[in-house]
């Protein structure tokens, strides 16, 4: 499946939030209680983001794109994670 040019969330403050309150500061997806490194946990066992997704419902896809877009501004990552990683069965 090839890859779609969407507008994406890349505003970091749109992904991640850090909250003393929350999670005792552990970065996580804006607006849910589910740590950036559960992400790249499921991610580093073998998980596809469909699988995390459905582990983690309050996490949206938007919000793992904007993080993969992130990743990629931030750090000059390739694409191939964000094709690999990315693709669901909608």
């Amino acid at each position: 499946m090839g890859c779609v040019n969407r507008e994406v969330r890349t505003n970091k403050e749109e992904i991640i939030e850090v909250a003393p309150e929350k999670m005792g500061g552990t970065p996580v997806f804006k607006g849910t209680r589910v740590p950036i490194q559960n992400f790249f946990d499921c991610l580093a066992s073998g998980e596809a983001v469909k699988e995390f997704l459905d582990q983690f419902p309050t996490v949206e896809r938007e919000q793992v794109v904007g993080l993969f877009a992130l990743m990629k501004e931030q750090f000059g990552l390739v694409e191939e994670l964000d094709n690999e990683n990315t693709e669901t069965d909608s």
